[in-house]
């Protein structure tokens, strides 16, 4: 019988959310061999926490699924106890890296990824509190299903399962190292508004997470095909390819990784939306087969990106996300370049190639960011209102956001190079149990 780990990270109120995932967790357990890891990472508030824990205790029971509903104590309990045992030199930067004190999407699936291995479980399934399935008369239309037909399968066996194959014969004897798909309704990036008030200056920010040296042709298609998913379209009968998945067709909320997550971590950048994305491109440059298929789940808004300071806070993870890329641009390029020799004779990928390439990337001149920051400042005042106020706040933060911007890669290369020893010390480190632990 197969382990995996299906988890939800979360920082907010999300119990409808835990209920619906417990539910595919049923549907894997009853529709393959499957034991089910279902694993909660809660970082929300005492309140949601305590809702949380009731919508887990509502979970009927079943054998083949064990809930996990860890608080962030627990987390960082679990966390002291790995690194210590990797042996690591620099111990509690490491400790700061998988439990910082800010909002980090690649941090908290990088603590799924390591408890995954300490629970043993084979492959991480990632889901989101801030969206729900797609249903057909009447019932969830759940990703697992696609996940557990191919993940982990020789790319020749995973082929029976699919619709349709567009891989090449000499990679059909690797294994599928991820099953994904993306998303309908809102914009996974909350900048709908700009769109609606100024396409122009929408089309001048989006831009900008283009390389900067891309032709105006090649940036307003990636304008076009940012951020939207699957678009609107409604689930009616499933579709899936097994092939080199194109990393703008799936999205974090409905992703499935099986090895490639135990090499490589995601960058664990505070406050940086799209800091969870790393792994998709890397599965692709590094010719992994994937299998692509169309559960879209649905996204929508929570109310706290509403308010004041959560508009402030999510424009600013936008902004870091910009400025992130011209690190993540020229690593990207250059494994694209590298291609299949990202891979060892195992068919691993290269944890050292890839700290390597982030670490060389910090040395990039910071000039194509200090063009970013002046586009950006131009783009909010022309926006006017809060956009305008968000300007001046951003206009005094200059330099620090291209201290960090720069920081975050250098983070991200320490954290690759500890990651394989720290997956190994993980794979020894007994998971502290939550009060009342369903098995």
């Amino acid at each position: 019988m197969r382990r995996i780990c299906l988890t939800l990270p979360t920082n907010r109120p999300c119990a409808a959310t835990i209920t619906a995932v417990a539910e595919e967790a049923a549907y894997a357990a009853r529709h393959f061999d499957t034991e089910v890891h279902l694993l909660i990472l809660d970082s929300s508030a005492a309140p949601a926490h305590a809702e949380h824990a009731e919508a887990v205790r509502r979970i009927p029971d079943n054998p083949r699924i064990v809930v996990h509903h860890l608080d962030e104590a627990r987390q960082r309990d679990f966390l002291r106890r790995a690194i210590d045992r990797s042996a690591a030199t620099k111990p509690d930067l490491l400790l700061d890296l998988m439990l910082p004190a800010g909002v980090s999407y690649g941090a908290c699936t990088n603590r799924a990824f390591l408890l995954a291995a300490a629970l043993g479980c084979e492959s991480v399934h990632r889901r989101d509190s801030d969206s729900r399935y797609q249903a057909v008369d009447g019932e969830p239309v759940f990703p697992v299903h696609h996940e557990l037909l191919s993940l982990g399968s020789r790319a020749a066996d995973a082929a029976r399962h699919v619709t349709e194959t567009a891989l090449t014969a000499d990679r059909m004897d690797r294994r599928v190292a991820m099953v994904g798909s993306s998303f309908v309704g809102e914009l996974s990036v909350d900048i709908g508004e700009i769109l609606r008030i100024d396409p122009d200056v929408y089309h001048d920010m989006v831009g900008l997470w283009a390389p900067a040296h891309w032709t105006p042709e090649q940036k307003t298609e990636l304008v076009e095909e940012s951020f939207r998913g699957a678009g609107t379209d409604a689930f009616t009968a499933d579709h899936s390819t097994l092939t080199l998945v194109d990393p703008m067709r799936v999205d974090m909320c409905n992703i499935a990784f099986h090895g490639v997550h135990e090499h490589v971590p995601l960058p664990p950048a505070t406050d940086t939306i799209g800091s969870d994305y790393f792994l998709i491109h890397l599965v692709h440059d590094a010719a992994l087969p994937g299998v692509l298929h169309n559960r879209n789940i649905v996204n929508f808004y929570t109310g706290e990106r509403r308010t004041d300071s959560g508009f402030v806070a999510y424009q600013l993870r936008f902004v870091k996300f910009l400025l992130s890329m011209l690190y993540f641009n020229s690593v990207y390029d250059h494994m694209a370049r590298e291609g299949e020799s990202l891979l060892d004779g195992q068919g691993r990928v290269r944890a050292s190639t890839v700290a390597r390439l982030a670490r060389e990337s910090a040395g990039l001149d910071r000039s194509e960011n200090v063009h970013r920051l002046d586009a950006l400042d131009t783009a909010y005042r022309k926006l006017g209102g809060r956009y305008a106020e968000f300007a001046d706040l951003l206009s005094g933060r200059r330099e620090r956001l291209l201290d960090e911007a720069r920081g975050d890669i250098e983070d991200f290369a320490l954290l690759t190079e500890a990651w394989e020893p720290l997956v190994g010390a993980a794979r020894r480190t007994p998971v502290p149990p939550a009060p009342g632990q369903r098995r």
